[in-house]
């Protein structure tokens, strides 16, 4: 079986580190790593109108906006196929027919699902409570595992990397799968999740502290953010609120710069822009027992984050100025991605035996049986 990547991200935004660490960047290694047969990046803009349908302006701005971080994260439409999730009508159809495969119930008790709904704000409680308390939510975005489970299977995608808030939309996926393949002898494909390998990247705190970087928040940092204004964010970052004089001993879990440290920062880079230390360990360790300040902490944090972005900065600046290539290499994408998103769905239609007009030996049975009724 070929080895097969979908993954990609909603355009309401520029990316942000914890889009980087939490996938992006395993994107690229694994692009690059030769391990994969066909890699699918999707810009999910169809899901993104789930809840801003009444703003489309916004998703299609952010169009440009992702790919730019794409682009610039070091993503090769060479390697990688870059696509549009509305420009290929197939993945619609092909979430009609999963709608038959699950229950109301199952996508209630989707954690991601009742996640999204309070994060997003269209009610006050959760998915679980009576119908008049769900009237605000889009039925698009109710039932958007579903669509997610179109886009991975439209691919017929093994791996789908993304962060552990992911797994019960995977798990939901494979569930579909299971189901589509017992009722109708079909072969679609079980996806599995690639996690980050990294612990500390699994979720990336917001500069707040908060349990998620979210753009809706408002405590992210981008991609394309300048070095000052890294600067000014990681200066302005939660740390230990009990760490209030540099000879107290500081606390390292629930820092956020020390989560970030461990998700960017090499021992390598702690000997370069330090002059005291030779691992993060021994950062760690001084701030612990005491003596050492957030603001050096911090000072080593903006020179480790800087020194990554600075090529991603130096590579978007370079497509900025090709625009009209940027939207090319998504046309060819999407002309790509429709083909083989056209190949399984006639798949799904044969195995569900709707292909009438392809059906010869239907017609030919059909034919036959009326012949005999009009002897």
């Amino acid at each position: 079986m070929a080895k097969i990547i979908l993954t990609g991200d909603r355009p309401t935004g520029r990316l942000h580190l914890g889009h980087y660490v939490g996938s992006l960047r395993r994107r690229v290694e694994l692009q690059n790593s030769g391990e994969f047969d066909k890699i699918f990046i999707m810009i999910a803009d169809a899901q993104a109108l789930t809840d801003n349908w009444d703003n489309p302006e916004k998703v299609r701005q952010n169009i440009i906006e992702v790919a730019l971080d794409y682009l610039s994260a070091g993503l090769d439409p060479e390697k990688s196929t870059l696509f549009i999730q509305s420009q290929i009508p197939e993945l619609c159809e092909l979430a009609f027919y999963y709608m038959n495969l699950v229950t109301i119930q199952r996508l209630q008790r989707n954690p991601t699902v009742k996640a999204e709904i309070v994060l997003r704000g269209f009610s006050e409680t959760t998915a679980e409570d009576d119908a008049s308390q769900k009237q605000g939510i889009p039925t698009g975005f109710f039932t958007y595992p579903i669509s997610q489970a179109a886009d991975i299977t439209a691919f017929k995608a093994t791996t789908v990397p993304a962060g552990e808030d992911q797994k019960p939309m995977i798990e939901q996926t494979r569930e579909i799968v299971h189901k589509f393949n017992s009722v109708y002898s079909g072969s679609l494909v079980e996806p599995e999740i690639l996690l980050p390998d990294n612990a500390a990247c699994m979720r990336l705190p917001g500069t707040d502290g908060k349990a998620k970087m979210s753009k809706s928040l408002g405590n992210c940092i981008y991609l394309s953010d300048t070095a000052a204004e890294v600067k000014k964010k990681v200066m302005g970052m939660y740390t230990d609120p009990d760490h209030l004089r540099v000879e107290d001993p500081g606390k390292i879990e629930g820092n956020t710069v020390f989560t970030y440290l461990d998700a960017f920062c090499s021992d390598e880079q702690v000997e370069r822009f330090t002059t005291d230390y030779h691992t993060l360990q021994e950062v760690k360790d001084h701030y612990q027992h005491g003596g050492l300040g957030d603001v050096k902490v911090k000072k080593l944090l903006i020179a480790v984050l800087n020194e990554t972005l600075e090529p991603i900065r130096e590579r978007r600046h370079y497509y900025e100025e090709r625009i009209e290539e940027v939207f090319a290499v998504l046309e060819k994408g999407s002309e790509v991605a429709r083909a083989a998103a056209a190949e399984t769905l006639n798949e799904v239609r044969d195995a569900m035996r709707i292909n009438y007009f392809a059906d010869r030996e239907l017609i030919r049975e059909q034919a036959e049986k009326y012949k005999e009724t009009l002897k």
